[in-house]
């Protein structure tokens, strides 16, 4: 089950979430919690969901369809956020993996009050797996003076593996760093690539999120996930004039490729 709003481009939010889990082997149950208006260059407006409206699309699955992880993206307003923990907290065998959306890759803020205490607070409990890149980290743990100390506020707040993506940061590898235990677990270093992507933080959660449906450990899902997030990055096209999309089908065209 997917918590996040909807993306007119197609490269981020419910259609990414829900192209990702497909292709990871799950079928995605989408819950809209927002209505967005953005292009590939960036976030022009939005308006979020009645919080009882999100909520009711979750139970209304929960009661009929067997749902075996959730993800929350992009929650759009503090009050969705409230009524997607209230929902989560029900479940509590069922993995949670949260991609704490604080603004839109260009930096436009995704909510029209601030929803970091809510992430603390309410979320950060409930969290299996919780995914910031470096900037939401730091923004959810402001005391911190490394991402480490980041990691370990986050999961002293409950979350139970912390992985910190590395792109916004300057360095000449993308370092991502995953935690666990209240301990540093690996470091994942990936080539970095040209261009800017839109969507890419919604695909890595997503396929974490499926490789934990399907029961695996978390840290084997999380390498999985990573593997698979890289392969959309290095097949993204520009299907707009703005940043490109992760092609997270880019296996269905290879295998195309392949009987030409």
């Amino acid at each position: 089950m997917v918590f996040a709003g909807n993306d007119p481009t197609g490269g981020a939010g419910l259609q990414a979430d829900a192209e990702a889990l497909m292709s990871m082997g799950c079928h995605a149950a989408p819950v809209v919690t927002a209505i967005t208006v953005q292009d590939t260059f960036g976030l022009k407006g939005f308006a979020a969901l009645e919080p009882g409206l999100v909520a009711e699309q979750a139970r209304a699955i929960l009661e009929d369809m067997p749902v075996a992880a959730f993800k929350v993206g992009m929650v759009g307003s503090l009050a969705n956020l409230t009524a997607i923990a209230e929902v989560i907290a029900d479940y509590p065998s069922i993995p949670a993996v949260i991609d704490p959306v604080l603004a839109s890759g260009r930096g436009d803020p995704l909510s029209d009050e601030p929803l970091e205490d809510g992430f603390r607070s309410l979320l950060c409990p409930l969290a299996t797996l919780i995914t910031p890149n470096s900037r939401e980290a730091r923004r959810l743990v402001p005391e911190a003076d490394s991402l480490e100390a980041c990691a370990q506020g986050l999961m002293s707040l409950g979350s139970r593996y912390v992985l910190i993506t590395g792109t916004h940061e300057p360095t000449e590898a993308v370092i991502n760093l995953l935690y666990g235990n209240r301990q540093f677990l690996e470091r994942f270093s990936y080539r970095r690539l040209p261009g800017e992507y839109h969507g890419s933080g919604c695909t890595l959660a997503s396929s974490c999120a499926a490789v934990l449906a399907q029961g695996l450990e978390p840290v084997n899902a999380i390498v999985q996930a990573l593997e698979y997030t890289h392969k959309t990055l290095e097949a993204a096209w520009s299907l707009g004039m703005g940043q490109q999309l992760p092609d997270r089908l880019f296996w269905a065209r290879e295998d195309e490729a392949d009987r030409d």
